[in-house]
This record gives structure tokens, C-alpha cells and sequence, in this order.
């Protein structure tokens, strides 16, 4: 039978010190994947707390995937990765500690990412799906993740989009050759200047005829777009300058558009700020349809999970 002794800490409920209990012992293996806990009831009177204590903490440790659960059977402790106790560097005094960065940017930072919830939501899904996940899916992608999508979208850049105009792509290459099918080879694509490289090679081998669209310190000049016919353009984080471009810019950039022109608005790294609100998306603020919105989970989740998408006008 587990046993702990719990004491009443001033601000820690009796559930939170069982749950850190609990949890440590799963993370340094004391407790061990599958093995099961004992019932609410019986550990409720073997440690003369209320039953309520113990679901409260099951709860807890149920929703961040370090439990999981048999109809009829109990708990069980989910397999989570441990890190062992010895990587944790021991503290030295201030004088002999040599200088070090305060951040690593030399690539993603993988230390904070749930892999518990990640784990338990992966459980129920194979549970509630089961072989459909092993079916062909839908050309524009599976209808629950473009629903999920379109509600961050709501919430976040204040878009209202409809789910069916939005389309699934394995990284968003695929969707660029898409829309160099769909506009057209034959039109004149600005990209920016400076800018990301590799969205001129894409076109450059789509056999589309790129032009440099020219910057200032407020984003792209309307008046440099020439005879272009479709802009591409990251007005939200723009690579490598990180500008943003102020509001009264992407309605001058609008209006440039008219009705027979395009702008590609990559929202690429856009979600990550400081100090302030996010400018709204400027297909937010697009009231002809003629902005073709496109973003990634590159950055918010992992460059590996290889899931991006466009948002095409109603």
C-alpha cells in the first residue's frame, strides 16, 4: 500500500502535497509503468484523508498523463520519461561560475514540451478513432484538426474562417506549388526584399517570374509592386527583420489589391510576443477575398511534426 506523510502546509491543500508525492514517484520510477494504485477508498483511510482528497489528486495526475484509467479497474501509472536526478548540475559561487548565455537559440528548446499530455491525448484518440486512423484521409485534410484550426484562429488573429476553406499540407512547400497551380505560372509574384530565400527558389523552380517588392520600416511599399500581380508577404514577423507592419500598411497593401490581385500573407512565426497584442491578420482585415492566408506548427509545436496549412477565401 502506498503511504505518505502528509502535513497540512500553509496555501498546500492536502490533494496538491498527495499529488506531488505521487508524482515523484512516478517520475523516479518507484512506482512503475502499469502498475496499479491502490483503490480512492483504500488509500483515503490509509492515510486518514477524505476520499475526495485522493480523486482530487488522481484527477490531477489523470489529466496531465501520468495516470490512466480501466472502466471497472482503477488507476493505472501511464510510462513517462524520467530524467535522471545526477543531470541537475550542482550550484557554485558567483565568482567561479564562468560566464554562460542566459538562452540557447541555437535550436528549439524541447525541455518544456508536455510529452504527459502529449501522451494522453495520443491514448484517447487511438481509442476513439481506432482503425479510421488508418484510413485514407480527406484531400483537404482531416475535418477535426481544420475545425480545431479555424477556433485558433478565431481566438487568436481574429479571423472568422470556415472550416472547408481550409486545406492541410506535410510542410508548406506542398502548398506553395498548390498556389503556383492555382493563380497561375503565368503571373508576376513580388516577393520581399530582403527576405526569406527560399520562397524565391520555390517559385524559381515552379517556374513562376519573381520581382523584388522593396521595404521600409513600415513593411513593403505599395508603390514598388510594379506589375506584379501577386504579393508575398509576412506583414506579422517578417524574416530576418522582425518587423511588423503597423495596420495602415496592410490597408495600403488592400487596397493595392483591388479585385484582381493576390497577396499570400505567410504568417510564419507570427504567434510569439513580448509585450502586445497581435496585429490583426490581414486577412482579418480583407473585405474582397483576395488574401490567401498561410502559417505553420513548425514553431509552436515542432519542426518534425510536419503539419501546415492555407486559408482560401470564401
Amino acid at each position: 500500500m502506498v503511504t505518505y506523510e502528509l502535513k497540512k502546509a500553509p496555501g498546500v491543500p492536502l490533494y496538491e502535497a498527495l499529488y506531488r508525492h505521487l508524482r515523484e514517484d512516478i517520475l523516479a520510477g518507484k512506482l512503475a509503468p502499469g502498475e496499479k494504485l491502490p483503490s480512492k477508498r483504500a488509500l483515503a483511510q490509509n492515510l486518514e484523508v477524505s476520499k475526495i482528497t485522493v480523486e482530487t489528486a488522481y484527477n490531477q495526475l489523470l489529466s496531465e498523463g501520468y495516470l490512466y484509467t480501466r472502466e471497472k479497474v482503477g488507476y493505472f501509472v501511464e510510462r513517462v520519461e524520467r530524467r535522471p536526478r545526477e543531470a541537475v548540475p550542482e550550484p557554485t559561487a558567483p565568482a567561479e561560475t564562468p560566464r554562460q548565455w542566459l538562452l540557447d537559440l541555437t535550436e528549439n528548446g524541447t525541455e518544456g514540451f508536455p510529452f504527459s499530455v502529449w501522451m494522453k491525448l495520443q491514448r484517447e484518440v487511438m481509442l476513439d478513432y481506432g482503425q479510421a486512423l488508418l484510413r485514407p484521409l480527406p484531400n483537404r485534410g482531416i475535418p477535426e484538426l481544420r475545425r480545431a484550426i479555424a477556433r485558433h484562429l478565431a481566438d487568436f488573429r481574429g479571423m472568422g474562417v470556415d472550416p472547408e476553406n481550409i486545406l492541410l499540407g506535410a510542410g508548406t512547400d506542398f502548398l506553395y506549388n498548390l498556389l503556383i497551380q492555382l493563380l497561375g505560372r503565368e503571373k508576376i509574384y513580388a516577393v520581399e526584399e530582403p527576405g526569406y530565400g527560399k520562397i524565391r527558389r520555390i517559385y524559381a523552380a515552379g517556374g513562376v517570374q519573381c520581382v523584388s517588392a522593396s521595404m521600409d520600416s513600415l513593411g513593403v511599399l505599395p508603390g514598388s509592386l510594379g506589375r506584379a500581380q501577386v504579393l508575398h508577404c509576412s506583414p506579422s514577423h517578417h524574416y530576418p527583420t522582425g518587423l511588423v507592419t503597423p495596420v495602415n500598411r496592410r490597408l495600403e497593401l488592400l487596397s493595392w489589391v483591388g479585385t484582381d490581385k493576390w497577396i499570400i500573407e505567410d504568417d510564419y512565426d507570427s504567434e510569439f510576443r513580448f509585450d502586445a497584442h497581435p496585429v490583426p491578420a490581414m486577412q482579418a482585415l480583407d473585405g474582397r477575398g483576395r488574401v490567401i492566408y498561410m502559417n505553420t506548427f513548425t514553431k509552436t509545436l515542432a519542426p518534425s511534426i510536419r503539419i501546415s496549412y492555407m486559408v482560401l477565401p470564401g
